[in-house]
């Protein structure tokens, strides 16, 4: 056994140029939720510019407005608060919102999707159909039509947004419980009824 030991050895000395061992040097390195050295703003930018490149946008909004449209759609606002903010009507926010696949759950809960995504019939059939109006027929089928689009790209675009609305949110709730446990931990015992 100590012979083959030994020519095991050898053998590895020799593969490895002659030194006696390999080792890797190992580096601490703090953990983070950010995976990208970009900042959200110029990774938000490039979301956007990558979508307006792969898909006719019916929006006239800058990159910068859109930009907008996705933090207020992250934060919980309606289209007209979001509209009020960027100076247009929410009907633009809405396009907006879809041109970037962002579609809340709020969209199309009067009707099933799937019943009219591939329905031939004309707005107004199916209005009667669905006991609605046709304008909201003709909403409901830009949303389907932006699930869709959402689809056909593996949910690509909203994943990156909430990759950075939605972790960059996390993040910020989870420091703040830290430095808030911290502040508990220091102060745990010390006396706060103090006279000056």
């Amino acid at each position: 056994m100590n012979d083959k030991t030994e020519e095991l050895r050898d053998i590895f000395t020799s593969v490895t140029d002659g030194e006696e061992t390999i080792t890797e040097s190992q580096e601490n390195t703090r953990g983070s939720l950010e995976r990208d050295e970009r900042t959200d703003e110029e990774r938000l930018e490039s979301v956007v510019q990558q979508m307006r490149e792969r898909y006719a946008f019916d929006t006239d909004l800058t990159d910068d407005e859109l930009i907008t449209v996705a933090r207020g759609f992250y934060d919980g606002r309606t289209d007209d608060a979001i509209a009020g903010g960027i100076g247009v009507d929410a009907d633009d926010v809405f396009e907006a919102r879809m041109s970037l696949h962002l579609v809340g759950d709020d969209d199309a809960d009067e009707v099933d999707l799937a019943a009219i995504r591939d329905r031939e019939e004309d707005d107004e059939t199916l209005a009667d159909e669905y006991d609605v109006s046709e304008a909201k027929i003709r909403r409901y089928r830009r949303v389907a039509r932006a699930e869709d689009q959402s689809r056909s790209a593996n949910d690509r675009y909203r994943d990156e947004f909430d990759s950075i609305l939605a972790d960059a949110e996390l993040s910020e709730r989870m420091a703040s419980d830290l430095r808030e446990d911290g502040l508990e931990d220091a102060t745990e015992g010390m006396e706060t009824d103090v006279d000056f």
